[in-house]
C-alpha cells in the first residue's frame, strides 16, 4: 500500500478540473476515521452579493471532500454517485481559504453514507452536509 504523502499526491494529480477550477487540493486523509480534509482557495468568481459564495459550489465543495474520503479508503472504488445529498448553510461562506471535511459514517459494497463540514479561515462552521451515494467499484 502507497503511504499517506503518495495517496494524497495520487487523488490530487487526478482531480476533476473543477476541483482546480475552486481552488481546491487534499491536504489530508485519515484511513482509520475514513476522512478526508481539502483546502479550497474560493475566489469572488464563484460568489454573489459580492464575496458570499453561491450554495452550488458549497455543496460541491462538500461533495468532493465527502466522496475523496471513500476513494482514499478504497482503491477498487471508480464511482462515487450521489443518490441524495443535504446541505446546510450555517452562515455565510465567504470567498477566501476554507477548510472542507468529508467522511464516512457508514459502507457497504455498494452504498455509503457521507458527512460533510465547512470552516472558515477563523475555524468558523458556515455549512454542514450529509449524503448518500451509489458505489462503483472495478471490475
Amino acid at each position: 500500500m502507497a503511504d499517506k504523502q503518495d495517496l494524497i499526491d495520487g487523488l490530487n494529480g487526478h482531480a476533476p478540473n473543477f476541483i482546480r477550477m475552486l481552488g481546491g487540493r487534499i491536504v489530508d486523509i485519515d484511513l482509520e476515521a475514513i476522512s478526508c480534509t481539502f483546502e479550497f482557495n474560493i475566489s469572488k468568481d464563484f460568489c454573489h452579493s459580492i464575496d458570499i459564495v453561491q450554495g452550488g459550489f458549497i455543496t460541491a465543495m462538500l461533495d468532493a471532500a465527502m466522496s475523496h474520503a471513500i476513494f482514499a479508503h478504497d482503491q477498487s472504488i471508480r464511482a462515487v454517485s450521489s443518490l441524495e445529498i443535504k446541505t446546510t448553510y450555517l452562515e455565510p461562506t465567504r470567498a477566501g481559504v476554507l477548510t472542507v471535511e468529508g467522511r464516512v459514517i457508514k459502507a457497504s459494497y455498494k452504498t455509503s453514507f457521507f458527512e460533510g463540514r465547512i470552516l472558515n479561515a477563523d475555524g468558523v462552521l458556515t455549512a454542514t452536509a450529509s449524503s448518500v451515494a451509489k458505489l462503483g467499484r472495478a471490475a
